[in-house]
């Protein structure tokens, strides 16, 4: 049984604590937060402080808190189990307590109030030594199907690229909607077009799967849709169209 306190109170924290509660080999045996932000997310058996002196002994303790806060926040831990962060974008050295480091990074975006299949979000795991990498696959293996050992370098591009495809690509899903509503449609009716983009990519490359206006080098479109864009709008089409428009010439 691997023994674990959860740091955090926001959304991966959230989904972390739902994942542990329903794996196997898995003891979430406390959890703190500065606050008492989010309570109705976790179970209430949990037990809960805001005291870090009060920390319970435990195999792993999971920081999942903002990435800015992890090198100083790091600074007050006082344990003697392996302490892994479980952000994307920090290197393992992030860390700054005395006990063993490591990373724990659940590829993935999380909302609260979303039900997810836990066991298909892949986890990308850092460690100091064979031992921490060890306790790290079989924490994550209780969880997840998929597993990976990865170096801070190699997470950091990973992470990069996790923003072109989900931040990125839903910052366009909010201007496609802002379109919908400002002419009275609804975003619905684009939502078999998003779901289709994704599947494709089962069984092809974003190279192949790419079609559209830009990639046809279709002009005359191209012109119409500047024409009906506001400033902001215009400059993102035309980024986004050149950069295609030079991929496919």
């Amino acid at each position: 049984m691997i023994n674990v306190v959860l740091i955090g109170a926001g959304n991966v924290a959230v989904h972390m604590a739902k994942a542990m509660h329903t794996a196997k080999g898995i003891e979430l045996v406390q959890r703190y937060a500065r606050s008492t932000k989010n309570q109705e997310f976790f179970k209430s058996n949990i037990p809960f402080t805001k005291t870090l002196s009060d920390l319970k002994q435990a195999d792993l303790y999971l920081v999942a808190i903002n990435d800015d806060e992890i090198a100083e926040f790091s600074k007050q831990l006082n344990v003697s189990g392996l302490v892994a962060h479980t952000s994307g974008s920090m290197p393992l050295n992030e860390l700054k307590c005395k006990s063993a480091k490591g990373v724990c990074y659940p590829v993935q975006t999380f909302s609260k109030n979303e039900t997810m299949e836990y066991q298909n979000i892949p986890f990308c795991l850092e460690g100091e030594t064979a031992n921490d990498i060890l306790l790290l696959k079989n924490f994550a293996s209780a969880i997840s199907q998929n597993v990976f050992e990865i170096n801070s370098r190699q997470r950091e591009k990973l992470h990069l690229a996790a923003v072109f495809a989900n931040n990125f690509s839903n910052h366009m899903f909010k201007l496609a909607n802002d379109i919908c509503t400002e002419h009275n449609f609804s975003f619905d009716i684009l939502k078999p077009l998003l779901l289709e983009t994704v599947v494709k990519l089962n069984h092809m490359s974003p190279l192949e799967a790419q079609t559209g206006p830009a990639r046809r080098n279709d002009q005359k479109v191209i012109q119409k849709h500047l024409d009906e864009l506001n400033h902001s709008e215009k400059e993102i089409y035309q980024v986004i169209t050149k950069s295609i428009l030079k991929t496919y010439t």
